[in-house]
């Protein structure tokens, strides 16, 4: 079968995969770079910066609520009411179609 033939049929072949050698797997190589491997950020005069990352678990974990952008008070306040109303509504949705099956079962198995 050609390739055009199977190509108007939606037949598709697979290239297998090169294997990847030691040397792209290592430390320095291409895939470090691109897997989360840091590199010293340089400062603006090209030395590397003097803030160093914090190491331990308690450290890490305040340096990301650091960079979380926390609500207003009002914003909060209001996306709270709409959450409160939603799940209020979608209760009394399901509470009402609960019970009109409820009233058409009654009717139907009396």
């Amino acid at each position: 079968m050609s390739a055009d033939t199977r190509a108007a049929i939606g037949i598709h072949t697979v290239e297998p995969i090169p294997p990847v050698t030691t040397t792209m797997s290592s430390p320095d190589g291409p895939l470090a770079r691109g897997n989360g491997a840091s590199e010293p950020d340089d400062g603006p005069d090209g030395s590397p910066s003097e803030e160093r990352e914090p190491t331990g678990f308690v450290a890490v974990t305040l340096a990301e609520l650091h960079k979380v952008v926390w609500p207003s008070r009002q914003q909060l306040f209001s996306e709270s009411v709409a959450v409160i109303l939603m799940v209020s509504l979608s209760a009394a949705a399901i509470a009402a179609i609960d019970r009109f099956y409820h009233w058409g079962s009654t009717q139907i198995f009396r």
